[in-house]
């Protein structure tokens, strides 16, 4: 399971977003916390004026007791005392990925832009950066205008895609521990579709019965499911089931997710290489910049 939860925070409501999920995760899993908050130098002295220049250093010395004043106020809103407080200077992403490789089995918390259209695409830069740069496992939180600050998440089911590979399998036992501290119920969803080529038949093969196809991909599906849904119970997982969508598998999990009151999805990519090996359009990317929904992503061994 996990060390601790990292929580970047920048001051704006927007990082404040992953607050509720962060006192709920780190109650849950009874772990400590450590809000963390960097004051990048390099930035800051680009935008002094400079007959300012040299009073640099007590500028910073200010602008790190204003942050650490920020993060005490914050910690007390956490439902235990084992919360750490810690400003860094430097850029925001480096030093996130730096305590992330310290402790590899820490999980980092933060918040995404929650906006609209087009801009769906941007998880904020230093947000991008870690996502992509960072080893460890992350609860993502999408900002939303909606989303709050105050308070605790209330968490009712997890949902977990799985696609017969074993990558997406080797999480299964890190899904059932959390299941069981977070008290969740577990939903294992599969989506399947037909490549589309299949409807247009073949160049020089004869074109498949689409009607028998479908049907043997649904069952296969089905009965998939219901063995990994069988093993999680071998775990210890007492609420456990199974959806199964036709469908693009993005799609279909962003859908359901949309459907199910209270949850986060938990995903699983590489382990060894943080998510920079993303390609445009992969199944997590599209479902991390597009659901509206919580997404953990587990790193698979």
């Amino acid at each position: 399971m996990y060390t601790k939860l990292l929580i970047p925070l920048d001051g704006s409501k927007t990082a404040e977003k992953v607050l509720p999920y962060a006192r709920f995760l780190a109650e849950s899993l009874n772990i400590p916390a450590e809000l963390t908050t960097v004051f990048d130098i390099a930035e800051f002295a680009g935008h002094i004026a400079p007959e300012k220049a040299r009073d640099l250093n007590s500028i910073i010395h200010d602008g790190v007791g204003r942050g650490l004043k920020y993060l005490q106020r914050i910690a007390t809103t956490f439902p235990m005392n084992n919360v750490k407080c810690t400003v860094e200077t430097g850029r925001a992403e480096d030093i996130i990925i730096a305590k992330g490789d310290a402790d590899p089995r820490a999980l980092i918390g933060m918040a995404t832009h929650g906006r609209s259209g087009i801009t769906r695409w941007l998880l904020g830069s230093v947000a991008e950066k870690i996502v992509r740069g960072a080893s460890n496992a992350l609860f993502l939180v999408k900002a939303t205008e909606r989303a709050n600050t105050e308070g605790w998440a209330t968490v009712k089911s997890m949902i977990v895609p799985l696609d017969g590979s074993e990558l997406a399998e080797s999480v299964l036992p890190m899904v059932a521990g959390l299941a069981k501290k977070l008290s969740v119920r577990v939903i294992l969803f599969r989506a399947y579709n037909l490549p589309a080529t299949l409807y247009g038949g073949i160049d020089g093969y004869s074109v498949p019965n689409i009607d028998e196809l479908v049907p043997e991909l649904s069952a296969e599906a089905r009965r998939y499911l219901e063995e990994k849904v069988l093993a999680l119970k071998r775990l210890g997982v007492e609420q456990v089931v199974y959806d199964l969508k036709e469908g693009f598998s993005a799609d279909e999990i962003i859908r359901v997710a949309r459907n199910t009151p209270e949850n986060f999805i938990a995903m699983s990519t590489h382990g060894r290489s943080g998510v920079k090996r993303w390609v445009l359009g992969s199944v997590t990317e599209t479902v991390v910049r597009h659901s509206a929904d919580p997404v953990l992503i587990i790193r698979g061994s």
